[in-house]
């Protein structure tokens, strides 16, 4: 009896293991674990020395590298002493810098929540003679820059982060020298040179791609409202299926992609006769490509519309219209689709990069 109760189990935990059920729940007791021995921590943290504060300012140190924001808001809230460990402290815990640096933005916010903007921005690193807008002025490292899609957008976000921290600053921390002696600003310029002639190359070439798509599409519709299905009436010159709901259709999606496609070739046309300067990635730039791709997704989804208005109405008295009309709308969706799967992502990328929540928040309700 058990050995086929042994048998029967055997299979049950080969499965768990299988969907990592084992793990997740051994991943969860250690969780739960390590919460126990921080409440416990935390507890006797106000009767530390000075020695055990230096350690407890290692391990928070620690946590910030590593992006651990609970650990560091269960110790502020324990003790909000040990919090300047390493917020205020020496060359050896710039975590100010190492959270600007390496583009650390929880661990940003969470400081910034600390209330120390006025005393960050003043911090100095005395070997460069960098303030933290200078480390901000900084290349991001590759690591982090390769998990944005085109150097315009990491362009945007180098910007971001550099406003962030600039907004932390007074007028006079803005115009600082460091050793090169060179201010926050030039010294983002000179770091940010090659990145901006990437993403100047990177936008032309999208706006010239798309420009060629919609100056098309302009021809096509413009050319389609000038012949009309069925033609004109010879005696009062009005359209031969004027009365046509499906004309209607027509007429509609024809002036809407015309004037879409125009829209479209002259926000690409405004990308490609821009100055390029650096402050323009912040927004400038992505408002112009969100909306040249937004009216040029418009342009041919009503073009395939008209398109398939027309068809419809020059077969719709056919005696076998229905096999005909039906494959229509079906083929037509194609093109539509595919523009939606190759670019759309690109559109919501850089739509939520410029208006989305950001990641920087003006003031964040810490639990």
């Amino acid at each position: 009896m058990s050995t086929g109760l042994g048998l029967f189990h055997w299979p049950i935990s080969s499965i768990y293991n299988l969907l990592g059920i084992k793990k997740i729940y051994e991943m969860k007791l250690q969780h739960a674990r390590a919460a126990e021995i921080l409440n416990l921590v935390c507890e006797n943290l106000i009767y530390l020395d000075k020695e055990k504060k230096k350690m407890v300012g290692k391990a928070l140190m620690s946590a910030c590298r590593n992006e651990n924001v609970e650990f560091l808001l269960r110790v502020r809230n324990a003790n909000t002493e040990l919090i300047t460990l390493i917020t205020f402290g020496g060359p050896d815990l710039p975590i100010v810098f190492d959270a600007v640096k390496f583009r650390r933005a929880e661990i940003f916010n969470l400081l910034r929540g600390f209330r120390f903007n006025n005393v960050a921005a003043t911090l100095l690193d005395c070997e460069n003679s960098n303030t933290l807008l200078h480390v901000a002025a900084m290349l991001a490292p590759s690591f982090y820059l390769d998990r944005i899609s085109g150097a315009a957008l990491q362009m945007q976000r180098e910007m971001q982060w550099f406003k962030a921290v600039k907004d932390l600053a007074d007028t006079g921390e803005r115009l600082v020298l460091n050793k090169d002696w060179l201010t926050p600003l030039e010294y983002f310029k000179k770091n940010h040179k090659e990145l901006r002639a990437d993403g100047e190359k990177w936008m032309k070439e999208t706006a010239s791609s798309c420009s060629v798509i919609g100056a098309l599409i302009v021809t096509i519709m413009f050319a389609a409202a000038l012949t009309i299905p069925g033609g004109n009436n010879q005696n009062s010159g009005y359209p031969m299926f004027m009365k046509e709901k499906l004309f209607k259709v027509f007429l509609i999606s024809d002036a809407l992609s015309l004037f879409s496609s125009t829209t479209s070739v002259l926000t690409f046309l405004g990308i490609l006769t821009s100055r390029y300067a650096d402050e323009d990635f912040l927004f400038s730039l992505p408002r112009k490509l969100i909306i040249g791709l937004s009216t040029l997704f418009l342009s041919i989804a009503t073009m395939m519309i008209a398109f398939s208005a027309t068809i419809m109405i020059m077969l719709q008295y056919h005696s076998s219209s229905l096999w005909v009309i039906l494959p229509v709308p079906l083929l037509a969706s194609v093109p539509v689709t595919l523009f939606v799967l190759l670019q759309f992502p690109l559109l919501v990328e850089v739509f939520w990069s410029t208006y989305g929540p950001g990641l920087f928040k003006k003031e964040k309700n810490w639990p």
